[in-house]
């Protein structure tokens, strides 16, 4: 076994007075080593002016030990040390021990990332890694969203949806919002979320509401729409004093930007959509009034040129729903022509299609408009509050456009683009439309007597319905 050896190592001179220390008048520098190798208290000793000082390990603790040697106010301190090997285990140790210490941090890290991603993944799993890839509209944390809407407070609350409510959120920076918060124990809640982020992001037209974003988190399903400040078409035109806001100006131009966003999903789209629950209600108004199309959680898609498809569910609103859809659950783009129709009409008359629930001498809006039609007296369905602002050869116009529209039969029935082509056509070049479906009134027992009116007019069909 080797002897120790000494480590040079440097201390201020001034600090060599402030601890006491075994001292010796020793002129020989090789004795003052030596009596320090012998004497096993002593773990370093200084040689200064003759003077031998032996240090004790507790008095080297408290010193300030520096490896440099320029300042002036530094003197030489020996440490006493083991041989060469000893020092290269030592050196093994401390790389053995810095290496575990980065694999520990490595391994923690490694841990703090899988439970984040397992966090996020919780947020997102409603929708597959492949769909979300392939979506163009942010995420949103559900805290930002929450402090949007002020945890979704009453006094936010723009309205009732069929699978949810919807909120105003307002964004730092003043951005506004329409936040629909789907029913998470909705299974039809869940299918219309998948359907809307991953179908309306890939949507584009001034017609149609604008998905903004979309938020989850656990069981919360969040839809971020762009803010609609006269909120929806049926507020305005079956209320009694809201409804003088709406001459027949903006109600004509309405009628147009609802057929165009129709066509625009039918042909023009990359997709060709069904929207299957086209209403007053899902049609939102900008601040100027300009018409846009919401809710596409019922909407399906068809492949290539086709236009049609069949479909074992049943969903939409009642008063809206086309016969073949309803009765036999075969839906195609005449469905959403047939919707549009009864909008037309509701439109004009400032009635709804249910409200005639109890009306004996009518079961619907479109078997009154039809009898007047049949009578001659088409212009007696206009809302009184069009009076004074209706263009008279436009209001027939549409309400003969209304009434093809909502033909029993779907062949009898015009495309979206024949009805664009319709609204600019002389009245004398139209054709004249056949008998409506849902003209005569059906039989007690089919009839949900145990639903008030006020719930037919906007209630929705998810049930299965047999074929």
């Amino acid at each position: 076994m080797k002897k120790p050896m000494f480590i040079l190592r440097y201390v201020e001179t001034s600090y060599l007075s402030a601890f006491p220390q075994k001292e010796n008048m020793l002129s020989d520098e090789s004795a003052c080593k030596k009596n320090c190798l012998v004497y096993c208290p002593c773990f370093a000793y200084t040689f200064i002016s003759n003077r031998c000082h032996h240090w004790k390990l507790e008095n080297l603790n408290n010193t300030s030990l520096v490896l440099s040697a320029y300042y002036s106010n530094l003197a030489k301190i020996y440490i006493k040390g083991a041989s060469s090997e000893h020092h290269k285990s030592n050196a093994k140790v401390l790389i053995a021990g810095v290496v575990s210490g980065c694999l520990g941090l490595v391994f923690l890290c490694s841990i703090g990332v899988i439970f984040y991603r397992r966090m996020k993944s919780q947020d997102r799993g409603i929708l597959s890694e492949e769909d979300r890839n392939g979506l163009d509209i942010p995420f949103f944390e559900f805290k930002r969203i929450l402090s949007a809407t002020e945890n979704f407070s009453l006094a936010n609350k723009l309205g009732q949806g069929g699978f949810g409510p919807v909120y105003k959120g307002t964004f730092p920076g003043g951005a506004e919002m329409a936040v629909k918060r789907l029913s998470s124990q909705s299974g039809q809640g869940l299918k219309e979320f998948k359907n809307e982020v991953l179908l309306i992001a890939k949507l584009q037209h001034r017609n149609l509401i604008r998905l903004l974003g979309y938020g989850m988190k656990n069981h919360e399903m969040i839809l971020l729409y762009e803010y609609m400040p006269n909120k929806s078409l049926d507020r305005f035109i079956f209320d009694k004093k809201l409804c003088m806001r709406l001459d027949w100006s903006l109600r004509f131009d309405i009628i147009m930007g609802i057929a165009r966003g129709l066509l625009y999903l039918h042909q023009d789209s990359r997709l060709r959509i069904i929207h299957r629950d086209l209403k007053a209600s899902n049609v939102l108004l900008d601040a100027d009034m300009n018409p846009k199309i919401s809710d596409f959680g019922l909407a399906k898609i068809v492949k290539g040129k086709e236009t049609d498809a069949a479909h074992t569910r049943v969903v939409g609103t009642y008063g809206y729903m086309a016969p073949e859809y309803a009765l036999n659950g075969f839906f195609s783009v005449k469905s959403d022509v047939f919707s549009f129709g009864v909008v037309v009409l509701e439109i004009i008359s400032g009635k709804r299609n249910t409200g005639y629930y109890h009306n004996k001498e009518a079961f619907s809006l479109i078997s009154f408009a039809w009898g007047l039609w049949k009578a001659k007296k088409p212009l007696d369905l206009l809302d009184p509050a069009l009076a004074e602002s209706c263009n008279s050869i436009e209001v027939l116009r549409c309400m003969i456009i209304g009434l093809l529209c909502v033909q029993e039969d779907s062949q009898d029935r015009p495309t979206m683009t024949d009805v664009l082509g319709m609204l600019g056509m002389d009245i004398e070049s139209l054709p004249d439309p056949k008998e409506p479906a849902f003209v005569s009134k059906p039989r007690a027992q089919s009839s949900p007597s145990y639903v008030s009116e006020s719930e037919i007019n906007q209630m929705t069909i998810t049930e299965e319905q047999g074929r």
